[in-house]
């Protein structure tokens, strides 16, 4: 086909370039062979499937993430060619041997029809290779084979292989090995037809999902490909980070309902109260699933693209598990995937710092026990024997360092990988955090002697990353624009999280210069929300793609401001809807803006969310209708002090805006009581009503409104309480009263019992009255 070519492989290694059969293994020893890849053992036990790094290594494979518990074993039958003598080789690596650092953590044996092997696994070579595991006697074609783990420390295994030809070797270099295990897991040479969509989305965290969301509300047929079992990337169980950012800001309100259709109930950042549960993994599917124009695809890695000129015609998905590759074509494709994949592929203009980018956590914590918990020495990990670092709560010499005890551990801030390559070095940057981790763990339990009855309770296996590859568009968002306030006429897209850049923590580094693996914030703050422009939501020089989430058009310092969640999800449900108005005019990103602005400016005024309608949760008092003007409008606003003054303003009690579905829009105290509103007016006014928005949008319904509280007036230089406006018990959301009249030009709220004594108020109005 002129002009039409496929790219189907690694973005680095180029393991899937070759797709034809290529000469150099014989039938004969094909049909004497039995592959097994370890990704699909029809029982995982313990073991973990772990397809992160496929792109550079080939293939998912499992791994006991045991936390230095060994894990249950991994089992599945198999069917070889006859009885007989067979060589055993496993693919497979001493993952530390990358530092030279002793011990083999990964060690783990092969257990045929219940007995072990001689050879132990995991305990040579750096790199994935095939070890030899000797050779094994069967009586019978059919047999159980097992992966037993020995450690609990991270071992790893990707396939198995039985050889009746006991002198061959499996091939160990691509494009053979691709091949290889192609022919023994009886794939077709093409990928399977997966259908036509209108849009194919490409990446399931938040900003994926509310653009696959957006677009299939809008009328449009949308192919959604993750590669992972669940949805929300970092906002999902196997990362567990929260959302942060802004979202139903004005002038465009509704932009953020699908974000907030997301959103979790329930908070718990750090510690073992993150649970897996608060991430609610399910509703995301069932969102999704309710969706008719959605085919989901989960467990599929996008690692090909059919490319036509500089247009993309299709994006081919290889399953995680069964190595299935499904071609899905489109006529609009989103890059969600964080790392800019698909743009990638497709050789859209992309940068990527280098060194000084931000890195990736795998948060972790503890959990105490009733029982003395024992954990073995690791020579193998980091040696933090004599080192700082968060958790620890001992003084060095010459170093300030972060005294807080227990509850440091594992958060954000454990970050590595600032100065290596993203993707040749993926598995290099996880597994240097798991040796922070457990070399912490190690020195705290083993050398300071310390909570002998806790247990390491959680580690993240999957990578929170921040920053890696952006894709360029038609705009570069800078630095200099969020601080200077830059207006662009297309702005769409909220921000509410400063510029936010992590570097290496100077009190952490000595010792691991250029690995470090503690990060410092660095903020600059602006007034937000700042509106990101829609020409960074797609790509320059590829006609037909899309981007939303952290791989958007912007430089690695304005990253730190739009990379969070709510925002990366503001920006999925713009595209989505970008993606219609393309559909509307046959037009590409390109010719959104200026030609059809108002068309895409029209559905983000109305939005393609299913927020649900607060008014049954309000409850205006009848004389509302008939009280007047509210004089709060007018008012200048002074507070007692303010818990987030970036982002939650004392301006906003008086904003006349009453937006209960949006927490971000409320003003919030200190956490000190009493806490105190004070309205302000040049020249007197008479005062006869007032009422009181406040509390905390969960689970569709408001909770936990200020408590005990008064109304006050400034007179003869002193406070006076008013009569009958007053709580001391209140437990409603929209609270309300009048009063006899009052005249004054000062008027206070006084607070004087709230939820973990931080007042949490939407709105404040006052009213003249009859």
């Amino acid at each position: 086909m002129s002009g039409r070519s496929l790219f189907a492989g690694s973005l680095s290694a180029g393991w899937l370039l070759v797709l034809a059969w290529l000469p150099g293994f014989s039938a004969a020893a094909e049909s004497r062979v039995v592959l097994i890849e370890a990704e699909r053992f029809a029982h995982l036990g313990g073991w973990l499937p772990d397809s992160q790094f496929m792109d550079q290594m080939g293939s998912p494979f499992l791994l006991a993430h045991g936390l230095g518990e060994p894990v249950a074993d991994a089992r599945t039958p198999i069917h070889l060619p006859g009885p007989g003598k067979y060589r055993v080789w496993v693919r497979t690596r001493d993952w530390v041997a990358t530092w030279n650092a002793p011990g083999a953590p990964g060690r783990f044996q092969l257990l045929v029809d219940g007995r072990p092997l001689e050879t132990v696994f995991g305990t040579e070579g750096a790199a994935w290779h095939w070890q030899d595991g000797g050779t094994v006697e069967v009586d019978e074609a059919a047999i159980e084979i097992a992966l037993r783990d020995l450690t609990g420390f991270e071992g790893r295994c990707d396939a198995i292989v039985f050889s009746a030809d006991l002198d061959w070797t499996p091939p160990a270099t691509e494009p053979e090995l691709t091949r290889f295990r192609r022919a023994h897991s009886k794939l077709p040479e093409q990928p399977e037809d997966a259908g036509d969509f209108d849009l194919v989305v490409v990446g399931g965290g938040i900003a994926g999902t509310c653009a696959a969301l957006s677009a299939a509300r809008m009328g449009l047929t949308v192919a959604f490909i993750q590669d992972r079992p669940v949805l929300g990337g970092n906002n999902s169980s196997e990362v567990r980070v929260w959302l942060q950012g802004a979202r139903n800001k004005a002038p465009y309100p509704r932009v953020g309902d699908i974000v907030r259709e997301l959103e979790q109930a329930r908070h718990a950042h750090y510690g073992p109260a993150n649970t897996a549960d608060l991430y609610e993994d399910e509703k995301k599917l069932a969102v999704v699933a309710a969706e008719p124009n959605i085919h989901l695809a989960l467990c599929h890695r996008a690692n090909g693209v059919e490319m036509d000129g500089q247009r993309i015609v299709a994006a081919v998905a290889q399953h995680t598990v069964t190595g299935q590759r499904r071609r899905f074509v489109g006529r609009w494709f989103v890059d969600a995937t964080g790392d800019g994949c698909l743009g990638a592929l497709a050789g859209a203009d992309h940068e990527l710092t280098l060194p000084g980018h931000m890195g990736r956590c795998n948060l972790w914590n503890v959990i105490e026990t009733d029982h003395p918990a024992p954990f073995p020495r690791c020579p193998w990990a980091l040696d933090l024997s004599d080192k700082p670092f968060p958790g620890r709560a001992k003084s060095f010499p010459g170093v300030q360092t972060d005294h807080r005890g227990i509850e440091a551990l594992g958060g954000w801030y454990w970050e590595s990988g600032f100065d290596h390559e993203p993707f040749e070095k993926s598995e290099y940057i996880r597994d240097w955090n798991f040796r922070a981790m457990y070399g912490a763990w190690d020195a705290l339990k083993n050398v300071d002697g310390r909570y002998p009855n806790h247990r390491l309770n959680w580690a993240a296996h999957i990578s929170g990353k921040r920053e890696s590859r952006r894709l360029l568009g038609d705009v570069v968002l800078t630095k200099e624009d969020v601080l200077g306030g830059r207006s662009y006429p297309d702005g769409c897209v909220p921000t509410g999280w400063p510029i936010d850049l992590h570097l290496p923590d100077p009190r952490y580094d000595k010792g691991f210069e250029g690995d470090a693996f503690i990060a410092k914030a660095h903020y600059d703050r602006y007034p937000p929300p700042y509106w990101i422009p829609y020409r960074c939501l797609y790509s320059r020089n590829i006609a037909n793609l899309f981007m939303a989430g952290r791989d958007i058009s912007v430089t690695h310092e304005a990253l730190g401001t739009v990379r969070v969640m709510r925002t990366g999800g503001c920006m999925g449900e713009v595209v989505g809807m970008a993606a219609a108005v393309c559909k509307q005019h046959d037009a590409d990103p390109r010719e959104v803006y200026p030609q059809h602005w108002e068309d895409l400016r029209s559905r983000l005024l109305t939005g393609a969310g299913k927020a649900p309608d607060p008014s049954a949760w309000l409850k205006p008092p009848e004389w509302l209708a008939t009280a007047g003007e509210n004089i709060a409008l007018k008012a200048e606003i002074r507070v007692s002090g303010n818990s987030k003054p970036d982002t939650n303003q004392p301006a906003l009690l008086n904003d006349g805006r009453i937006d209960v579905l949006d927490n971000d829009g409320r003003w919030l105290s200190h956490a000190q009581v009493p806490n105190w509103v004070e309205l302000a007016w040049p020249e007197p006014q008479r005062i006869s009503a007032a009422r009181i928005i406040s509390g905390y949008c969960q689970d569709e319904q408001i909770v936990e409104p200020i408590a005990a509280f008064a109304w006050q007036f400034w007179q003869d230089g002193q406070w006076h309480d008013i009569p009958a406006a007053a709580a001391t018990e209140n437990d409603a959301a929209d609270w309300s009263a009048r009063f006899p009249a009052i005249t004054a030009d000062r008027l206070r709220l006084l607070i004087q019992a709230t939820h973990v004594n931080v007042a949490r108020i939407w709105e404040i109005e006052v009213y003249r009255g009859e």
